[in-house]
C-alpha cells in the first residue's frame, strides 16, 4: 500500500479530511500538523513570539528546526508522496530533498500573496495547485504551471440534520483583524434586531485586548469563540440562512465555508466573485456584491422559503466539489 504524508497548519481539521480521502482510496496517510508562524507555537514559544522584538528571528530559528524534525519523520516514514497544504513553514531545500524520493504537490488554501514564503515553492514540487484562479494567472505570466484546485466539502463532516431552524441569521468564521467581516455583520445586528442572531468566531479575544474582552458588546450574538467542525454542521443546520463573507484575497476562488455550508444543507448568501457565480448559475445560493446587496439577500431568505435552493446547492457540492473529487483531481496531475 503507498504511503502519503500530509503537512499542514493544523486549521480546522483540513488535515484530517485529505487524510481521510487519502484513506478511502487506499494510500497510508501520515499526518503531520504544524503550528502558525512558529512551531510549536504553544507554551513559553507562544508567549516568546507576542513579546520578543525579533520575530522574524524567532521564525527562522522554528523552519531550520522544524525543517530537520520533518526531514527525520520523511526517512522513517518512507512516503512516495508528500502532499502538502500551505507548507508556509517549509525551507525549499526541504522541499528538494523530498523530491530525491517521493513525488511532492502543495496546495494553497490563502493566496500566495498571503504568504511570500510560499511563492517560490512552485519551482520545488512536482505541482502547485491554487485554490485562487488569479495566483494561477500570475505565475501563467512567468512561465511557470500551476493548477487550479477550489477548496472541497468533507461530506463526512458537513451533512444535513433533522433538527429545527432555530437560528435566523448565522456566521462562523474568523473576526478579529477581518474589517469588512465586522462592518457587514454590525450592520446586520442593526438591520434585523427582531431576529435571532449568532455569531461565531474570535472577535475581541482576552490575548489581544483585556479590557476590549471584558467590555465586550451584545454577548448573546457574538459568542467570541471558535466552534469544532461538528457543533458548526449543527449549527449549520440550525440556521435560516447563513453568511459567508470572504477575505479582501479572494478575487477569483472560494473559500471552504462555500462548499461545507452548501454540504449541510444549509442556505447561504455568500459575496460574488466570477469563479462563485460560475458554480451556482440557478440561484442556488444568495449572491451580493456589496453591503446593500447582502442586506437585501437576508432579507429575502428570511421572508421567501429557500430550502429547494439550499437542496440544489447541496446536491451540486455532492456531486462535484469533495475532497474525493479534489484529491482524485490532484493525483492525476501528480502521476500524469
Amino acid at each position: 500500500m503507498q504511503k502519503v504524508l500530509i503537512i499542514g497548519p493544523d486549521f480546522f481539521g483540513i488535515n484530517k479530511s485529505i487524510a481521510d480521502t487519502f484513506s478511502e482510496i487506499g494510500w497510508t496517510p501520515y499526518v503531520e500538523s504544524y503550528d502558525n508562524p512558529i512551531h510549536p507555537f504553544k507554551g513559553l514559544t507562544k508567549w516568546k513570539h507576542k513579546f520578543f522584538p525579533h520575530k522574524e528571528k524567532l521564525r527562522e530559528k522554528s523552519r531550520l528546526n522544524y525543517a530537520a524534525f520533518i526531514t527525520k519523520r520523511f526517512d522513517e516514514i518512507e512516503p512516495q508522496l508528500v502532499f502538502i497544504y500551505n507548507g508556509d513553514i517549509l525551507l525549499t531545500d526541504t522541499l528538494d530533498y523530498f523530491r530525491t524520493k517521493a513525488k511532492v504537490g502543495i496546495w494553497m488554501l490563502d493566496s500566495v500573496n498571503h504568504y511570500p514564503l510560499c511563492k517560490n515553492h512552485i519551482d520545488h514540487v512536482d505541482a502547485f495547485f491554487c485554490f485562487e484562479q488569479e495566483d494561477v494567472n500570475i505565475y501563467t505570466k512567468q512561465g511557470k504551471k500551476a493548477y487550479f484546485l477550489p477548496q472541497a466539502c468533507n461530506t463526512q463532516v458537513y451533512f444535513p440534520m433533522e433538527c429545527k431552524k432555530d437560528i435566523d441569521i448565522l456566521f462562523v468564521g474568523n473576526l478579529y483583524g477581518y474589517k469588512k467581516r465586522i462592518q457587514y455583520l454590525r450592520e446586520v445586528v442593526k438591520v434585523f434586531p427582531e431576529n435571532k442572531i449568532l455569531i461565531y468566531g474570535n472577535y475581541k479575544p482576552y490575548y489581544k485586548n483585556l479590557l476590549k474582552w471584558l467590555f465586550r458588546e451584545r454577548r448573546d450574538i457574538y459568542m467570541n469563540k471558535n466552534a469544532p467542525c461538528r457543533e458548526v454542521n449543527l449549527l449549520y443546520n440550525r440556521a435560516r440562512v447563513v453568511l459567508n463573507i470572504h477575505h479582501e484575497q479572494s478575487q477569483n476562488g472560494a473559500n471552504p465555508k462555500v462548499f461545507e455550508i452548501c454540504g449541510s444543507g444549509a442556505y447561504q448568501v455568500c459575496d460574488k466573485n466570477p469563479y462563485i457565480s460560475s458554480l451556482f448559475p440557478n440561484n442556488e445560493v444568495g449572491l451580493y456584491s456589496n453591503q446593500e446587496e447582502f442586506i437585501d439577500c437576508i432579507a429575502d431568505a428570511l421572508k421567501n422559503d429557500k430550502i429547494n435552493l439550499a437542496k440544489a446547492a447541496h446536491d451540486l457540492v455532492c456531486s462535484e466539489h469533495t475532497y474525493l473529487h479534489r484529491i482524485g483531481e490532484a493525483l492525476k496531475i501528480l502521476y500524469k
